[in-house]
């Protein structure tokens, strides 16, 4: 199972996705305020006193996990090509709202504060995934292609 290719691109994209959760989305600082955005939480800092929200910024790690939960089940199921298959193609609607999320409340949030901050690896690594994810579901269409040509011969 680990010497397909596939399952290495996917075992790429879990790395990737599973990392995103410690990394800062986007983050800015003040004279005396610092805010940051993680998948998890936005928090604001000021002077002593530290300010925690999750929802909704939470959904961005919601979205983070269930793809890679997703994708880890995906390789589980390497003798079922199709399925898979199908699993590659939820797997990328669901990175791309963990993208989509992550960059919509980063805009938000740099819109209320004023602030334009910088973006962390957060912001980028569900958008390596994806690529990740798109090439493990060409491998495995072309090992699905090799088997049914594999059963025509005989």
């Amino acid at each position: 199972m680990w010497q397909r290719k596939q399952t290495v691109f996917l075992a790429i994209a879990i790395a990737c996705l599973v990392g995103m959760i410690f990394f800062p989305v986007w983050e800015a600082k003040d004279e005396t305020t610092r805010m940051v955005l993680y998948p998890l939480y936005y928090g604001v800092k000021t002077g002593d006193i530290n300010t925690v929200v999750y929802f909704p910024y939470c959904i961005i790690a919601i979205f983070g996990i269930a793809a890679a939960t997703l994708s880890a089940m995906e390789i589980g199921k390497f003798e079922n090509r199709l399925l898979q298959l199908k699993l590659g193609a939820l797997n990328s609607l669901l990175m791309a709202g963990c993208m989509g999320s992550a960059a919509y409340l980063a805009i938000k949030l740099i819109q209320v504060n004023h602030l334009s901050g910088s973006y962390g690896l957060s912001l980028f690594f569900p958008a390596i995934a994806m690529v990740c994810n798109a090439i493990a579901n060409r491998f495995i269409r072309k090992d699905e292609n090799l088997v049914k040509d594999s059963d025509r011969l005989r």
